[in-house]
């Protein structure tokens, strides 16, 4: 494998690590672009979606070379998006050469996440109570939506397992966490329902999606941005409907 095919493929898959993580497109095209002109191409042009990537360039023998690759899958995971703009500022200014940037690049992608599922799931439960009491102000209230916001995330992490549509997995989630909450309530252990409901799904708030959203709309990505809008918008409604459908299967 020549310079040139090492060049594509190591950025590449910088690009694909990034987006498939949670980094803005901007930064995923700067990144890809760097790395491209560190290594001596020519020409490099980048152009990135929420589903795939291009990058083409010219050599220094006036060869052009152009590829795409799909990324089919999107998670969040900012720690790999960080460790992965390190081995590009590494790369660029020379500390690193093609193959030792690759091998990094390598072993980002099979490291597991920093912290463990259980942590997660903990936080998001923790996360669910804090922000139901910033909304109703209730201590009481703040076990039963802890209980229900660590139901939502487990439920999520259990239906993506077996479901191939993030939506309907989310879905599912929101329906089951609001069934939870109700079966708290029936229980006598809630005072605000509405308190309860709302951290119940706070965990599954498209927080990341949306932010990213305005961020390329701002630097001027307006496809990426309103695809990632989008995505953030289907997300919600795909909450706000499991939500209405297991309230009105369980008072109507």
């Amino acid at each position: 494998m020549g310079k040139a095919e090492k060049t594509m493929s190591l950025c590449l898959t910088s690009g694909k690590l990034l987006l498939r993580y949670g980094a803005e497109t901007y930064r995923v095209e700067e990144t890809m672009y760097r790395m491209a002109k560190a290594a001596g191409m020519h020409n490099v042009n980048t152009f990135v979606t929420l589903t795939g990537i291009f990058l083409s360039f010219r050599t220094d023998n006036e060869d052009d070379f152009l590829q795409m690759i799909r990324v089919r899958e999107r998670y969040q995971d900012l720690s790999k998006v960080t460790a992965v703009n390190q081995v590009s500022r590494e790369f660029t200014h020379s500390i690193l050469s093609i193959e030792e940037a690759a091998e990094k690049l390598r072993e980002i992608k099979k490291a597991p996440m920093n912290y463990p599922v259980w942590l997660i799931n903990l936080a998001s439960g923790i996360g669910g109570a804090a922000f139901s009491y910033l909304i109703g102000g209730s201590f009481i209230d703040i076990i039963p939506a802890f209980i229900g916001g660590l139901i939502t995330t487990l439920t999520l992490v259990l239906y993506q397992k077996f479901l191939n549509v993030k939506f309907f997995a989310e879905f599912l989630a929101a329906a089951t966490g609001v069934l939870a909450a109700v079966g708290l309530e029936t229980g006598g252990l809630v005072q605000n329902m509405d308190q309860v409901v709302i951290g119940t799904l706070i965990p599954l708030v498209p927080g990341v999606p949306l932010t990213n959203s305005v961020r390329d709309l701002m630097s001027g990505d307006l496809m990426a941005g309103v695809a990632r809008g989008a995505e953030a918008a289907v997300t919600s409604l795909s909450i706000a409907a499991g939500t209405v459908v297991s309230l009105s299967v369980l008072y109507f």
